[in-house]
């Protein structure tokens, strides 16, 4: 749980993902669209990938992939970030967490 918060709180953005997933990577792409770089930890390329699996768990992520935080605090999986992305309101998170400049 303490290293998925110290990872969280390294960038404006950072997304805990495996590498073999389609949402994963569609949330990816949505961010990298936006202008916004954010840290990627693909768990399955990780050796310490179950650990962190288990404490996203802990954290209530279901599914566990893709794991958005933005500035540091846990914003949701996939459907979560896409409803953001729909209602306006994941551009005005992104600004306040500093990952975009406009």
């Amino acid at each position: 749980m303490d290293r998925i918060a110290k990872l969280a709180s390294q960038r404006a953005v950072v997304i805990f993902s495996k590498s073999t997933c389609c949402m994963c990577h569609a949330i990816k792409r949505l961010f990298y669209e936006q202008g916004v770089s954010p840290m990627i930890h693909e768990l399955d390329e990780d050796s310490r990938g179950k650990e962190m699996e288990y404490a996203l768990i802990k954290l209530g992520c279901s599914p566990t992939v893709p794991a958005v935080f933005i500035g540091g605090k846990f914003v949701g999986s996939a459907n979560i970030v896409m409803t953001l992305q729909l209602n306006g309101s994941l551009k005005q998170m992104l600004i306040d967490a500093g990952a975009l400049w406009l």
